[in-house]
């Protein structure tokens, strides 16, 4: 859960604020930066559904909803502060941290439907397969959630400020590259899933949970 939360705040905070490129075959695709670090929060979401369950997995989202909330707070809060005189640094500092509420919408509403959606995939195709085929549901969860975080983050936050052409470029750009690193890290999730199950001594089946999102509880 800290690992999480954790890598959820620092994509959210330090991810936006760079837009990059990346040339593939001669030809070059913006991307934001954030979206090489924000899939991490996706595979931990997998390991933890795989293993505790939808319930805790849930809680966790919570946890991290609630993080991110307060990271948001937290930076236009000190961003308001009046600066120090003598102190040059003010209008740097805002352009990084000064998070638009807009943007702090897009990226709470973002998240939390796309980490449920991860969740409740993952643990319905868990039911589905038997508990088999880790990779169909690491994989099927990550496209189905991420497709969903893309679509609603990128109009939400900046439909009317970037330009069309730029804001569809990275929105698929964005999902391809989250997809890809959670095909990439396939291995590294069975391993580690692998790991807790043999050390928790736990396999969750979700047949009798209650998938509303709007529960914390996990009984």
């Amino acid at each position: 859960m800290a690992a999480f939360v954790v890598v959820l705040i620092c994509s959210n905070i330090i991810g936006p604020a760079k837009i990059a490129t990346i040339t593939v075959f001669g030809d070059s695709y913006v991307y934001g930066a954030g979206v090489l670090f924000f899939p991490l929060s996706y595979v931990f979401g997998d390991v933890l559904t795989e293993v505790y369950g939808y319930a805790r997995a849930r809680k966790v989202i919570w946890v991290g909803f609630t993080g991110v909330f307060f990271a948001s707070i937290m930076s236009a809060v000190i961003v308001a502060l009046p600066p120090a005189p003598g102190w040059e640094g003010q209008d740097a500092y805002a352009m990084i941290f000064g998070q638009v509420p807009r943007i702090v919408m897009a990226s709470l509403l973002a998240f939390f439907v796309g980490e449920i959606i991860n969740a409740y995939v993952m643990a319905r195709m868990k039911l589905l397969t038997r508990g088999k085929y880790l990779w169909t549901r690491t994989i099927g969860s990550t496209v189905v959630g991420q497709g969903a975080d893309s679509l609603i983050f990128y109009p939400v936050a900046f439909f009317g400020i970037w330009n069309n052409d730029v804001l569809i470029t990275v929105m698929f750009s964005n999902f391809l590259i989250k997809v890809s690193w959670e095909a990439i890290l396939t291995p590294v999730t069975y391993k580690i899933v692998g790991f807790l199950k043999k050390v928790e001594g736990v396999e969750i089946f979700d047949d009798k949970t209650d998938f509303t999102p709007f529960k914390i509880a996990t009984d």
